[in-house]
């Protein structure tokens, strides 16, 4: 039986429209992810122990079956983890972050230099100038006792505000996923119009509370929508 023409055609121009949808969809649905959560990248990860800390926050890699994570326990400890990445805002403007909280930090103030203190904290950093103080950021935080949507400046400098995203209140001991478009929140908080993001760092600290936090972080990428 010989094909017929038109067949042939429509075939060929239904093929052309698959793919060209698969690369238009891929193009706008690119994940970008910051951490592995593997031992090898924790060996490689920048750790940071903050000014006046008696001890640092301690990392470890667990799994389950959703994948990996780092485990972090601080107990009057305070240190993080930082990577410095790329990220074009403009592509990918959505920050995605999976974690949980198995023990809080219940009681303290945490807009005050007292408590300023978070079981989970993921920092979303833009460089503004020749060092590290002059860095600007957005402190996506998971916090023991405000709710989500507050925001404040850091009680230690006005270039990094705390942005509640989760809240023990709602999500204790369970997983959470949030999601917040860094660009938006750069504007928003900093009056900064923010193309590209310079790093990503996470960190427990218990350092002015002097208490003890447990959390889990398992994903954090960036997304288009």
């Amino acid at each position: 039986m010989i094909p017929n023409y038109r067949d042939i055609v429509f075939k060929k121009i239904y093929i052309i429209f698959f793919i060209n949808l698969f690369l238009y969809t891929n193009s706008f649905s690119q994940n970008i992810n910051v951490f592995e959560f593997t031992k090898k990248e924790l060996e490689t990860l920048k750790v940071k122990k903050v000014r006046g800390a008696d001890n640092k926050t301690i990392y470890t890699v667990g799994y389950d079956k959703n994948g990996n994570f780092f485990k972090a326990v601080a107990n009057n400890a305070a240190s993080g983890l930082g990577k410095e990445i790329k990220i074009d805002l403009n592509k990918t403007p959505f920050i995605n972050i999976t974690w949980k909280i198995e023990q809080d930090l219940k009681g303290i103030k945490e807009d005050s230099k007292k408590g300023h203190d978070f079981a989970a904290r993921v920092f979303a950093i833009k460089k503004t100038g020749a060092t590290a103080l002059s860095n600007r950021a957005i402190n996506y935080v998971f916090s023991s006792n405000s709710e989500i949507g507050k925001s404040w400046p850091s009680p230690y400098t006005k270039k990094s505000i705390d942005n509640v995203l989760s809240t023990t209140k709602e999500h204790m001991n369970k997983w959470v996923t949030v999601k917040s478009n860094v660009k938006k929140d750069f504007k928003k908080f900093h009056d900064l119009d923010v193309n590209e993001l310079d790093g990503i760092a996470i960190m427990t600290d218990t350092d002015n509370s002097k208490l003890k936090a447990v959390s889990y972080y398992q994903s954090i990428f960036f997304s288009s929508e």
